[in-house]
């Protein structure tokens, strides 16, 4: 008999038409990973309080199930788009390109994209998007670069250079287009989602299928340090799982192959200011999920409850300046950006993770021979400022990603 190995274990994932209907065969994704389990649990009953005269216990019964699962990987565009768009309830969507534009350029980092008349808010560019400027006579050094929009009024976008590269001022250039690159998600005030998946762990070795169904995502935790990958760890919960010596998912579509993201090639915006003196960053994102309790005459649970969705975590930086350690003795509320790139190319693919108000909770010190570092954790809290034809969405997180 063959033992199973990891390296040859098939993780593949599918939305669900609806709760209790088990997701169809074809066009389900394969999920890269560093490692993923799931793992079916039974509450258990026993006779252990029941008195009898073999001073022995006589039964131990099996009740209601839960699938628990845990993932945990690298973090890159496109592979976790689908689950995180789940976790936000609300599926990753296209911002129309804005075209036939009169853009000037001007500026010398930041720079400034202004139109000669219409309206970028109305349009629908936010803090916190990446655009490029994707047609119109411009010089070469200014077309497709990833743009970080950091400012945004009527007629005006500040921006900054993913790559620290440069823009040559210019124009006014007709008939030029602003495009936003991939897709935009973000935590709705209204009309959420309710996303539900078949995962299946194939083990080919075995042979063995275990197929997860009725399965969300509970959260997903990010950490993005300042030297090395970017990772994402999420939780997942179901509510039943079946085997069989089959492959369920048969004809999958191939894990994706973008590269890894990294926070050396991006760019870090603490309260609308560029930092670079931040070592770590962690976002941590919770559906505050929780289990039906067990209904009498079955043995699965009915639903797995949605909670509020909230967003915390914290960043580690050199302390070279007093800003944000004021921002926590004050209890101002500030901004926080990251943006990550696949590569130091000027059209890398990226992903972008903005919290537009954000409250700093604790300033803790360190102190040695070295330079010395602050430890910042903050929660994010509802941005009820934002919302359609303002700079900022109505949102606690809001993300984008070059490929979704």
């Amino acid at each position: 008999m063959a033992l199973a190995q990891g390296r040859n274990k098939v993780l593949t994932f599918k939305r669900q038409t609806a709760k209790g209907t088990i997701a169809t065969t074809g066009t389900a994704q394969n999920l890269r990973r560093n490692t993923a389990t799931f793992e079916l649990q039974k509450e258990t009953y026993n006779t252990a309080d029941e008195i009898t005269t073999t001073q022995q216990m006589l039964s131990s019964r099996h009740g209601v199930r839960l699938v628990n699962g845990s993932y945990s990987g690298l973090l890159s565009p496109l592979t976790h788009t689908d689950m995180l768009s789940a976790l936000l309830r609300k599926d990753f969507a296209t911002v129309t390109a804005l075209a036939t534009l009169s853009i000037t350029v001007a500026g010398s980092g930041p720079y400034t994209i202004t139109r000669a008349s219409g309206s970028f808010l109305t349009g629908g560019i936010k803090i916190g998007m990446v655009v490029r400027l994707t047609a119109g006579s411009f010089s070469a050094g200014n077309l497709n670069k990833n743009l970080l929009v950091t400012g945004v009024t009527a007629t005006v976008l500040t921006v900054a250079v993913l790559n620290g590269s440069t823009l040559t001022a210019e124009g006014p250039i007709s008939s030029s287009t602003v495009t936003v690159t991939g897709k935009v998600s973000y935590v709705p005030a209204s009309g959420h989602t309710n996303v539900y998946y078949t995962v299946e762990e194939w083990y080919a070795d075995v042979p063995h299928s275990e197929r997860n169904k009725d399965v969300k995502v509970g959260s997903a935790s990010l950490s993005l340090p300042g030297s090395g990958n970017a990772t994402i760890d999420m939780s997942l919960m179901g509510l039943d799982q079946t085997r069989d010596t089959s492959q369920y998912f048969v004809t999958p579509t191939a894990e994706t192959t973008s590269n890894t993201l990294v926070s050396a090639s991006g760019a870090l915006y603490v309260d609308g200011a560029s930092v670079a003196t931040v070592t770590d960053l962690s976002v941590e994102i919770t559906g505050n999920q929780s289990a039906a309790d067990g209904v009498v005459g079955t043995n699965l649970r009915a639903d797995i409850f949605d909670g509020k969705v909230m967003a915390t975590g914290s960043f580690t930086a050199y302390f070279d300046s007093t800003d944000t350690a004021d921002a926590f003795l004050n209890e101002e509320e500030i901004s926080i950006l990251s943006a990550l790139t696949d590569g130091s190319e000027a059209d890398a693919e990226f992903q972008t993770y903005y919290m537009p108000r954000i409250k700093v909770n604790s300033d803790t010190t360190d102190d040695g021979e070295t330079g010395l570092k602050r430890t910042y954790n903050f929660e994010a809290l509802y941005n009820s400022a934002g919302g359609t034809g303002i700079a900022t969405e109505a949102t606690t997180i809001q993300v984008q990603d070059s490929l979704a």
